[in-house]
């Protein structure tokens, strides 16, 4: 051990995180973008994001609440461009990981930091989406609601959607820079009470989400490629950190569990 990092061989590290998820009761995921990027979806905040490298504007600009009520075309001309990237787009083999988990009664809950709404395509039922998602639309003056098919078809329709109630400007249920995140008291719950909390391909930067591994009680696996910060985590909490691809590491996982799922 150094701190409560768990040093351990590649090899072995499927093998205990079966071990843990057999021994556990109460699991929760904490998911981040990492999570989709094998679904095709990039991750649009970062530095490497599809609105940096492919549009060239910074996405906090497009996810700002007070530009966005200044001038909703702006989001929404880029808005249309990541709508166009989930097409065709399926769950991974960790989304349906976790889903069968779910279903076998070890999986809790999911908390999340994405958009896409994949944990529910996988068949996930307990998922609170604390950025929001992609899939309900609403008007932001008397609050009527779309679904996600309504939805597109306004905005691929009109410049900036308006309600045909009241004429307001209609926004995504998408939290933006500015806003509120959702569910975070049901969040801190789940993990309060869990026996095992998954973080997965999420590198704990942003807040408030980062600091929900701080109120874990059981043990903390994190699956995540590239660089995580740890300052946010349980000093007295054992933490096993694995650096692989997510989707390999859950198959080899599954090897050790046999959840049938595919």
């Amino acid at each position: 051990m150094e701190g409560c990092f768990e040093k351990i061989p590649n090899c072995n590290l499927a093998q205990i995180c079966a071990d843990e998820i057999k021994k556990a009761n109460n699991i929760v995921l904490l998911s981040g973008a990492g999570m989709s990027t094998n679904a095709g979806i990039p991750d649009f905040r970062g530095p490497n994001g599809i609105y940096r490298r492919q549009l060239g504007v910074n996405p906090e600009r497009i996810f700002d609440i007070d530009y966005f009520l200044e001038d909703p075309s702006f989001f929404y001309k880029f808005h249309r461009e990541f709508l166009q990237t989930l097409k065709n787009i399926k769950p991974t083999y960790a989304h349906k990981f976790f889903a069968a988990l779910e279903k076998n009664g070890k999986l809790k809950g999911i908390i999340t930091q994405n958009i896409d709404s994949l944990h529910q395509m996988a068949g996930s039922k307990n998922v609170m989406e604390i950025h929001g998602g992609i899939w309900k639309s609403f008007c932001i003056d008397c609050n009527k609601t779309w679904d996600y098919e309504e939805s597109m078809k306004l905005v691929f329709s009109q410049e900036v959607p308006r309600c045909d109630r009241c004429g307001g400007i209609i926004k995504p249920d998408i939290v933006f820079f500015g806003e509120m995140v959702k569910h975070l008291e049901e969040s801190q719950k789940l993990v309060k009470e869990c026996d095992l909390l998954f973080v997965v391909g999420s590198s704990l930067v942003v807040t408030p989400a980062a600091l929900l591994p701080r109120l874990a009680r059981g043990k903390i696996i994190i699956v995540n490629k590239g660089e995580t910060n740890k300052s946010y985590l349980p000093s007295n909490i054992p933490t096993l950190h694995v650096e692989q691809d997510i989707d390999e590491f859950f198959k080899a996982v599954n090897y050790h569990i046999g959840l049938d799922f595919e």
